[in-house]
């Protein structure tokens, strides 16, 4: 069972069992998810929580910043934070655009195009929803770009690379120690088209990971592993260019990671992971690989996709 069908949800949901279990409930469900445009339920939900908010005491608001664990500062220093991105961004190849990214994008932006489920996402009233990963929004404005570059040339390999730093939400709950329920990750991308041989994977993944070993020298680490990860037999020629050309980068070691469980289903072709050696054990603080998003998004299976993430706060910490 998909999980936007409603049984679905409420089995594996005790919470949203209890409401549908009320008079009328599955109707109101139905009627709130199909029964009227978007722009009508946008405006009867800012009616709904505009007669909430005129309920609400300042002894209220006041409560609900003590117990609300998406609205308290963040425990990172800022000055370490700032710190850590000015050290990403000094390490950024020439040709990458750094951009000041919206806080919210539109509904759905985490889950049409990847497997994210919308419930670890933080959906607003207005019909979107609050950034929860800068590659997000960093792959709808390069296919954009790619877009009007194929409209232009529909044969156009002109690769697009951007940038950004944002803070992020994320709605699901992690009990391991130091995860947030907000936080900085500094993302990249590199979207352009298949130009045969494997060479736009192999020329744009180096280029990330070479990004990687800089960037983790720039913020103070010392030993930095990288762990690759091939999910298509086809791709094996590009993972072994990669390990040759990253073997003469010092302090950096690269290894192959053929057991990862993580990103599988998510990526494509190949994946990747960055650590570095904190005491006695790797820390993972970044994490990247190919993505079919472009070729959704532009509708053009000849488009490519490369994407990478460092949580800027495990970064700052270290």
């Amino acid at each position: 069972m998909k999980r936007h069908e409603p049984d679905g949800d409420s089995a594996a949901n005790p919470a949203l069992r209890r409401v549908l279990g009320r008079p009328g409930g599955p109707e109101l469900l139905d009627q709130l998810s199909n029964g009227m445009s978007g722009a009508d339920l946008t405006t009867l939900l800012l009616e709904v929580f505009r007669r909430r908010a005129d309920r609400r005491t300042p002894a209220e608001v006041m409560r609900r910043y003590r117990d609300d664990r998406f609205v308290a500062p963040a425990p990172t220093g800022f000055t370490a934070l700032r710190r850590t991105e000015d050290a990403l961004v000094s390490a950024l190849p020439d040709g990458f655009e750094t951009l000041v990214l919206a806080p919210v994008l539109p509904l759905a932006a985490h889950s049409a195009v990847a497997t994210v489920d919308p419930r670890k996402v933080i959906a607003t009233v207005r019909g979107s929803e609050v950034a929860a990963d800068p590659t997000n929004a960093l792959a709808l404005e390069a296919s954009v770009r790619r877009s009007v570059a194929l409209a232009a040339d529909p044969r156009s390999t002109v690769p697009v690379r951007l940038a950004a730093s944002q803070r992020v939400a994320r709605a699901q709950h992690f009990d391991a120690p130091g995860m947030l329920a907000h936080f900085q990750i500094f993302g990249l991308v590199t979207a352009g088209r298949d130009t045969g041989n494997r060479s736009f994977e192999h020329q744009q993944l180096a280029e990330h990971l070479r990004f990687a070993a800089r960037a983790l020298v720039a913020a103070g680490a010392e030993h930095t592993e990288i762990r690759l990860t091939c999910l298509e037999d086809a791709c094996r020629p590009v993972i072994d260019r990669i390990r040759g050309d990253l073997a003469v980068v010092p302090g950096v070691a690269v290894i192959e990671d053929s057991d990862r469980t993580t990103g599988r289903g998510y990526y494509t072709s190949m994946c990747f992971k960055v650590c570095t050696r904190v005491d006695d054990r790797y820390l993972e603080v970044a994490d990247g690989g190919f993505v079919d998003w472009s070729q959704l998004l532009t509708g053009n299976r000849k488009e490519r996709l490369l994407i990478s993430g460092y949580g800027v706060d495990r970064l700052a910490e270290l």
